[in-house]
């Protein structure tokens, strides 16, 4: 059975805690792999390797950062179908999604490439006689990333390549379900030519994240994940003294009104709920429908709904894959029965969902609630899974009372063809990430990801400007210099005056 293994100074490094977890194939329920766990220590080499590797690339030039970024650019879009490939194996979802998740890596990629433009800092002259201010950003030193499973690569990519384009070095803990596509990704860093150390991937559970936020030479860590987990990591880590952005769950929800393209709807509330198998932060998970909507709109997406493709995700006829684990699917499941003991109407059931010739693979299929209200639990929890609850509302007043009660703020969307109400709802609604007649508003690279309330732990959001600012420090200098007309040696010509 083949064993992933760390990666630390440049190199692979075996385990050697003697702990290792299982590494499954969702398809066909097989375990595949073993990961191995890192420990206390093999955590502190990686960190060791990090801090002594910042001496150097914490200095290097804008120039020499760049040239490693725009090659691990080339190499990544060379190797994409062998990432994607990768991700399907162990996380289960389709090869095109695959694709499309390498491809917004990529994204961020191509925005740590631009980073001298970033940093270019700000210069007043003349402040006072003779006084000039420049404020610049710098490196803060080690920090380390902490990601989900559902995004094994994209995610990773969203922190390491900004992070150390601003000058840092890197310690990355991926998800124990999902370790061979970040394990590739320092791999080809090395052969772009990233010096050894600046970046160092540990694989591990629970005792490697805590030697993470409790490293006294981790000056920040980035994390994406649940909620409970996402206040654990912010409550430790800046307990411990570091700068943390946290990204927890969501309950995010679409808000369809009366006027809006009831097709387009319903193509959008399909892609954004039972896309990845509904398990993405950014999913929706529950349809408001206004008024009269409901109906139509629940007919128009059990007519899509039951003609979607379910099957391994190295089939191109596959639309949408397994969930990632058994124990998952199940409590996926559970929330489906419960739903109808608590009073919603199950529209679809997909609870029962076997594919032949994989029947231990970890299946569900779609599943579509109606009348759903917030007293149910599959609303009020995050499912993480194929499972769209409708809740029907009179008005647009109720509809943000609705969505601004929520707990979380991830992400949230209006189909209407008003561009009044549109403009009301995106001011009005209490979500750090917002979609016009887009159902999934995950912003591009240049723009920064994150949520409000219990969706986001931390000052500031991932990539972009504000993933910029999280990996730097600012810093103000005041400068004045002698002026030569205030003596000193002149060759002039004598004068008497």
């Amino acid at each position: 059975m083949k064993t992933i293994s760390h990666w630390i100074g440049g190199k692979p490094v075996e385990g050697v805690s003697g702990n290792f977890g299982p590494v499954y194939n969702p398809a066909t329920g097989a375990q595949d792999k073993q990961v191995a766990f890192a420990s206390v220590d093999e955590v502190d080499a990686a960190v060791r390797a990090a801090k002594e590797a910042f001496k150097t690339w914490g200095t290097s030039s804008l120039a020499k950062r760049t040239s490693v970024l725009f090659k691990y650019r080339e190499l990544l879009d060379a190797h994409r179908e062998e990432i994607a490939q990768l991700i399907t194996a162990e996380h289960g979802k389709v090869h095109s999604d695959a694709l499309g998740e390498v491809a917004r890596g990529l994204e961020i990629v191509e925005l740590a490439c631009g980073i001298p433009e970033k940093l270019k800092g700000e210069l007043s002259t003349q402040v006072s006689t003779r006084v000039d201010v420049a404020a610049i950003r710098q490196s803060l030193g080690v920090v380390a990333g902490i990601t989900p499973f559902n995004f094994p690569a994209m995610v990773p990519m969203w922190m390491f390549p900004l992070a150390i384009a601003c000058g840092n070095t890197f310690v990355l803990k991926p998800s124990e379900k999902v370790p061979s596509a970040a394990f590739k990704l320092a791999e080809l860093a090395a052969e772009a030519g990233l010096p050894d150390g600046v970046l160092n991937v540990v694989n591990g559970d629970k005792v490697a994240v805590d030697a993470i936020l409790e490293h006294p030479d981790i000056a920040a860590v980035s994390f994406v994940g649940s909620t409970p987990i996402a206040r654990y990591i912010h409550t430790t880590g800046t307990a411990n003294g570091k700068r943390v952005q946290a990204l927890g769950g969501a309950k995010n929800h679409m808000l369809v009104l009366p006027d809006a393209d009831l097709d387009l709807a319903a193509d959008s509330a399909i892609n954004a709920a039972y896309g990845s198998a509904g398990e993405r932060c950014m999913a929706i998970s529950v349809v408001v429908a206004v008024g009269e909507t409901a109906d139509p709109l629940i007919g128009k997406i059990k007519e899509r709904a039951d003609k979607l493709r379910i099957g391994p995700g190295d089939d191109p006829a596959s639309e949408m894959g397994p969930l990632i684990t058994k124990v998952h699917r199940d409590k996926v499941a559970s929330y489906v029965e419960g739903a109808a003991a608590q009073g919603a109407d199950v529209v679809i059931d997909g609870t029962g969902y076997t594919v032949e010739g994989y029947e231990d693979g970890h299946w569900i299929g779609v599943s579509l609630l109606d009348n759903v209200t917030p007293e149910m639990d599959a609303y009020r929890d995050e499912i993480f899974g194929p499972v769209l609850s409708v809740v029907r509302v009179e008005t647009y007043d109720e509809a943000i009372a609705l969505m601004n009660n929520s707990p979380w703020g991830n992400g949230t969307a209006i189909f209407t063809r008003d561009g009044g109400a549109a403009r009301r709802f995106q001011m009005e609604v209490e979500a750090g990430m917002v979609g016009v007649n887009v159902p999934i508003p995950v912003p591009v690279g240049y723009h920064s990801f994150g949520g409000w309330k219990d969706s986001l732990f931390g000052d500031h959001h991932i990539y972009g400007n504000d993933g910029v600012h999280f990996y730097t420090r600012g810093k103000v200098v005041t400068t004045r210099w002698p002026d030569p007309s205030d003596g000193g040696i002149n060759l002039g010509f004598p004068s008497n005056h």
